[in-house]
């Protein structure tokens, strides 16, 4: 027989430590893949592309010519100094991300203070598709 007087308990220590570890999963995920993609570039489409390395130095330059370093807007003065420990770090390499509708002497202005910065070869961003 039950003794009508001892209910039933629920220890929810153990459901509140499942839910903070999946909310910092959830958010720890949801950071990491925004980091590049903030940015609200019409990139050229390219048939073939290669996976970003997530470690890499992305400038990017958005339509009306602004600069971006890493989702951070910098000047083209301020780039080569900001830009120059991040490539020693990649051994060389950065990423280029441009609107394919921007201006092209902006992008070879950058591609040159990438290039004294220490960059040695460019990774340039595109979209899949053909076309």
């Amino acid at each position: 027989m039950r003794d009508e007087g001892a209910g039933v308990t629920f220890d929810f220590a153990p459901m509140v430590d499942i839910v903070l570890l999946l909310l910092i999963f959830f958010f720890l995920t949801s950071s990491l893949g925004a980091r590049q993609n903030a940015l609200p570039l019409d990139l050229p489409r390219a048939s073939t592309t290669v996976q970003e390395t997530p470690a890499l130095p992305i400038v990017s330059v958005d339509r009306s010519g602004k600069l971006y370093l890493n989702g951070k807007e910098t000047t083209l003065t301020k780039l080569g100094a900001q830009l120059r420990p991040l490539a020693s770090a990649s051994g060389g390499v950065v990423g280029l991300r441009a609107d394919e509708r921007g201006n092209y002497g902006t992008v070879v202005q950058v591609m040159d203070v990438i290039k004294r910065a220490g960059g040695e070869r460019l990774a340039l961003g595109t979209r899949t598709g053909g076309q």
